[in-house]
């Protein structure tokens, strides 16, 4: 057992195999320890998040050392059975690597059973173990696809999958089913649970018209006539309804998603005398433009930019950020490009009347779990005022966010997969700028140096839990900071996690700015005693 730093917060714990994992998982199940939170299993690690406040790193590898690695073994569970149309896109390449035809490949991956071992990546998403051996030999693609279809058959490292929702991935995709992985009016939504048998069918070829695919979640019913409101003109680039997510869900595949600057967020709250977890529209970049039904407070913060209102006879003029103000009924609020920024937060006093999916009004943009993104025309009811909580006074904006061209220097933390690197790696990431490219999002920032990142290990790394802020590095050697809507798991290795105090800062920085790392605790396996089983209670 090693135990690696993960994040602040976080640790994770790698053992030899995926029984010992599952071992571990079960024990920390029955009996959990004390300021423990969530758990995310991979195929031969946990990570694990705690308080520290409760339990320290050295403290909690004591007790991990304690713990019990066998599995006992249980009965097989109900098969499920998944049709397939065998015409993914990279059928051919795992064929020729594999050294057999297409056929062949597919009579390997239909031909015997797959075990649900854990979950993650994303809901619904299964990590299938078993299968042919043969295909045990198929690694992860290279560079990782930016956008994988919904219902598409992977291998990669071992494991089979299929992806519930367009996503990011990095396996190689055989097929494609039509059969829904995730929805929300099942119980359980996921369709697949661990312990469960999973046997793969060729459908043959792929229909001429598709399935209809499942409607998206939507907001509450919009606002009834004469109820306040707020009607959006214009979504701009992208308008979500954010709070600070659902935490506490990894069990089922979600992670925790929410604002990207959560400070922004719960300024804007406190100005209009919400409670601070309330959901707020982000707004990226500019183009935005809302119109109030009624009478209402609001407040915006996070990126710096032009604020216009515009009365219902035409006369316009500027507002102010970091205050709260008044919107009349009729009156218009336009939203101009940031000059420093990426995104802002609009909250509106009493807060938005939409129903939780999962507990959160925030809509995460890997999993497509929450309330859509906003279109034109969405008309979000508004609560009614309860109680006396007051507006807040104006709030001076914190230091200037950047702005395209700008160097952010952004603190991290070494681990866990640190030693998968070359030293001239490690320097380099620390002493060279990167480049936020135009393909980062809320799942990640993805940036580019000049000299890519070498590894020193060259070896496929199982997939494992993946904590928010982390520096993850594909084999391109470009690397990727996981956002607020990361994957919960991942199959590259990651070198460093961006620091809790620099998070919301890198959820402003756009696109054509540079960032420096700058290392503020080095790698090193948590100091443990060694494995010692304790004995199993009478």
């Amino acid at each position: 057992m090693r135990v690696l730093p993960a994040q602040a917060d976080a640790v994770l714990v790698e053992l030899d195999d995926l029984p010992q994992t599952l071992g571990l998982l079960a024990s920390l199940q029955a009996m959990p320890i004390e300021g423990v939170g969530e758990i995310v299993p991979g195929a031969r690690t946990l990570l694990i998040e705690f308080d520290s406040q409760r339990i320290g790193r050295e403290a909690l590898a004591a007790e991990l050392a304690t713990r019990p690695l066998d599995l006992r073994s249980t009965e097989a569970g109900a098969c499920v059975e998944i049709p397939v149309h065998y015409d993914g896109e990279d059928l051919g390449e795992v064929a020729q690597l594999l050294g057999i035809g297409t056929q062949e490949v597919v009579h390997r991956h239909t031909g015997t059973d797959w075990f649900v071992a854990f979950t993650g990546f994303a809901p619904g998403f299964a990590y299938l173990s078993g299968g042919d051996p043969l295909l045990h030999r198929v690694p992860r693609r290279t560079t990782p696809r930016t956008r994988i279809p919904p219902g598409a058959v992977a291998v990669a490292g071992g494991f089979s999958g299929v992806y519930p929702k367009a996503s990011p991935g990095g396996w190689q995709i055989l097929g494609q089913t039509f059969t829904p992985m995730w929805d929300l009016s099942r119980d359980p939504p996921a369709l697949l649970q661990p312990g469960q048998r999973v046997r793969f069918v060729d459908a043959g070829p792929r229909p001429a018209r598709a399935p209809d695919a499942q409607p998206a979640q939507s907001p509450s019913a919009n606002a009834e006539a004469g109820q306040h409101a707020l009607e959006i003109r214009s979504p701009g680039l992208q308008a979500l309804l954010q709070d600070l997510g659902r935490p506490g869900r990894a069990s089922q595949g979600v992670s925790a998603s929410g604002a990207m600057d959560r400070a922004s967020l719960r300024a804007a709250n406190r100005l209009v005398g919400n409670t601070v977890d309330e959901a707020c529209i982000e707004i990226a970049l500019g183009g935005f433009e809302v119109q109030s039904q009624g009478e209402h407070v609001v407040a915006v913060t996070g990126a710096e930019g032009p604020l216009t209102l515009v009365a219902p006879d035409g006369r316009r003029w500027p507002v102010d950020r970091h205050a709260p103000f008044a919107l009349g009924d009729g009156d218009r609020l336009l939203f101009g490009e940031p000059e420093s920024g990426v995104r802002s937060y609009l909250a509106v006093r009493g807060g938005i009347d939409c129903v939780p999916v999962l507990g959160s009004q925030s809509f995460d943009t890997l999993a497509q779990v929450g309330p859509p993104p906003l279109a034109a025309g969405a008309l979000l009811p508004v609560r009614p005022v309860v109680g006396t909580l007051p507006v807040g006074a104006p709030e001076a904006p914190r230091a200037p966010w950047p702005k395209a061209g700008d160097t952010v220097t952004l603190d991290i933390q070494l681990g866990p997969r640190t030693d998968w690197f070359t030293p001239e790696a490690l320097a380099l990431l620390g002493t060279q700028a990167w480049t936020v490219t135009p393909q980062s999002d809320r799942v990640g920032v993805r940036v580019q140096g000049e000299t890519a990142l070498t590894r020193a290990v060259a070896a496929e790394l199982p997939s494992e839990g993946t904590a928010l802020g982390a520096i993850q590095v594909p084999a391109s050697g470009q690397p990727v900071i996981f956002m607020a809507d990361h994957p919960l798991t991942g199959g590259y290795p990651v070198i460093g996690c961006i620091a809790p105090w620099h998070l919301d800062l890198a959820g402003q920085i756009p696109v054509g700015a540079r960032i420096r790392f700058h290392v503020v605790a080095g790698f090193a396996p948590v100091a443990a005693p060694a494995h010692r089983t304790a004995p199993t209670p009478s």
